[in-house]
């Protein structure tokens, strides 16, 4: 999938779409990187396939669609939720300021246009769209725009704080435009709209639920948020008042939680429901090849991987601690285990080349990916040993890792028992129901974690709040200056070539430091029956809003 180069200053009359993708970038080669390993080794060759519009004829009007969803939800809240399924919910009744299209350009969403943005980059002015109305009636307004950005950046528990980077200020110069003032150049800014940061939320419903706003979700959509039964299912329904409801063809729709992948797959060829995602590599082959099912697919541009807490003692926000434990202390501990692991491997084996193996936080296909950040250790289980000895360890290292009570996350968490225990290390592997895993995560309450990202084009998407000493994300409680140096460098210019050796060198930096394992990057795998017009964008969000049941 094409990923992201810094947004372009826009002035009036330009086009209003924003390109983050085709960027051509001399290969930028750093001296003294590790060796190169493959990163796709017999993959799955196949283009992504985001879906299409509905056939108006093929479709009717009303009904309920049922999306089988992989895992529940956490917080229906844009501010505090971290999962990429609550996405998935969103995207059918919280819209944001900007969107992304197939080939990962920036469209205005609930912005009129692209933002005018000052020479200096400093400055970025919106218009929004004066026919928007939130779902309890009020009008969608520059206020509810300033009040959803302090929200963003002042609610100690918010996720958003890292995404929207140096914002200064917030505020409304009439009714429908609003200005944002940053600190310094921030080049992922506009990419940063088109996500949750841009999605705005109703002042009235926060005036009246504050920190409880995910209870009873309002914001601006095709449908409006209508009731949740916690760890069964999320229903949503449509808006009469939504600003283009005419193009909304389904009365209803019904996310249904559905854990295991078997059964997803199961219920998609069943009937019983019509989306479901995160579809098991296992199970792709035999929906691909139905005649009834259309595969949406979408390769992420994030990562999957092991959190290892190295001092977060008090929690997400909080200064970090080191702890004191030898894979804390111990950089030569985490070497050994990151040079155990066959990353290439295990991808082939657990997921049948449908995914790949990982060793960094760009993809491949980034424009800013060079052979610095791409490099990957070499397997070498024999020297992971040597470390351990060197580092003064008890042999096998006993490592307790938590992972999603998911089908894949534990067949892939098996086979890496199995391929790390040749390098002196015994994993032991702690089923955790995912809502909960985040919540140790955000706590601290783990040694070893295996958690992923589901990615953004611009670089920065996937390592401010993760590397950050302070980051939103940064569960490992990390903190290296060099790497904050690094990240402000990287935003603050406009030169991708600059851009991309210093994302380089902070990838080689991290894979020193390891407070995160990268692993493998997934591709989003979504079934289709029974529907017309569900879309996939290319992070990896469903969109079913405008889709149709087909005529019977």
């Amino acid at each position: 999938m094409p990923t992201g180069s810094p947004p372009t200053q826009r002035t009036p009359g330009r086009p209003a779409r924003l390109a983050l993708a085709g960027l051509a970038l001399a290969a930028v080669t750093l001296a003294g990187c590790s060796p190169v390993q493959p990163t796709h080794i017999e993959s799955v060759s196949r283009p992504d396939a985001f879906g299409s519009a509905a056939d108006p004829a093929a479709v009717r009007d009303g009904g309920t669609l049922v999306f089988g969803l992989s895992t529940d939800p956490d917080k229906l809240d844009p501010t505090l939720t971290s999962s990429l399924v609550s996405k998935h919910v969103f995207a059918s009744f919280c819209e944001s300021l900007y969107a992304y299209d197939a080939d990962s350009s920036i469209t205005p969403q609930l912005a009129a246009e692209l933002p005018e943005i000052s020479a200096d980059g400093t400055v970025y002015t919106i218009r929004l769209r004066e026919d928007a109305v939130f779902a309890d009636g009020d009008p969608l307004t520059a206020d509810a725009v300033v009040t959803t950005f302090e929200r963003n950046l002042e609610l100690p528990t918010s996720q958003r704080r890292s995404e929207l980077g140096p914002v200064l200020a917030t505020e409304a110069l009439d009714e429908h435009t609003v200005r944002i003032t940053l600190a310094e150049p921030y080049a992922p800014f506009a990419s940063v709209l088109a996500d949750r940061p841009g999605m705005i939320l109703s002042p009235r419903a926060l005036a009246e639920l504050g920190e409880d706003f995910g209870d009873a979700p309002v914001c601006v959509g095709p449908f409006r948020y209508t009731d949740r039964v916690a760890g069964t299912s999320i229903s949503v329904s449509r808006d009469p008042l939504y600003y283009d409801a005419d193009a909304v063809h389904l009365d209803r729709i019904e996310y249904r939680v559905v854990p295991d992948a078997n059964i997803r797959a199961a219920n998609l060829q069943s009937g019983a429901v019509q989306v479901a995602d995160n579809i098991s590599p296992q199970d792709i082959g035999a929906l691909d090849a139905d005649p009834a099912v259309e595969v949406l697919t979408a390769t992420s541009p994030g990562f999957q991987g092991i959190h290892l807490n190295l001092g977060n003692t008090d929690g997400i926000g909080a200064e970090p601690v080191p702890l004191d434990t030898p894979l804390a202390q111990l950089p030569l501990v985490r070497q050994a285990f990151s040079l155990g692991v066959d990353r290439a491997s295990l991808a082939r084996a657990v997921f049948g080349g449908w995914y790949d193996p990982a060793c960094g936080p760009l993809a491949d296909s980034s424009p800013y990916a060079t052979e610095a950040s791409q490099a990957c250790p070499d397997h070498d289980p024999e020297r992971a040993r040597e470390l351990l000895t060197e580092a003064g360890v008890e042999i096998p290292f006993r490592i307790e890792l938590k992972v999603p009570n998911q089908q894949d996350p534990l067949r892939y968490a098996q086979a890496l028992k199995a391929d790390a225990a040749e390098a002196g290390f015994d994993i032991a592997v702690v089923p955790t129901e995912f809502a909960t895993l985040l919540t140790d995560a955000d706590n601290g309450n783990y040694q070893a974690a295996l958690l992923g990202w589901f990615g953004r084009p611009d670089p920065d998407g996937n390592l401010r709040s993760y590397m950050a000493t302070r980051g939103s994300s940064n569960y490992t409680g990390y903190t290296n200056p060099r790497v904050d140096a690094w990240l402000d460098e990287a935003t603050a210019s406009d030169d991708p070539a600059r851009r991309a050796a210093i994302y380089g060198e902070l990838t080689r930096t991290l894979n020193e430091d390891l407070p995160y394992v990268y692993l493998y990057r997934q591709r989003t795998l979504v079934a289709v029956s029974q529907a017309s017009g569900v879309r996939l964008d290319p992070v990896g969000v469903v969109r079913p809003a405008f889709a149709g049941l087909e005529q019977r």
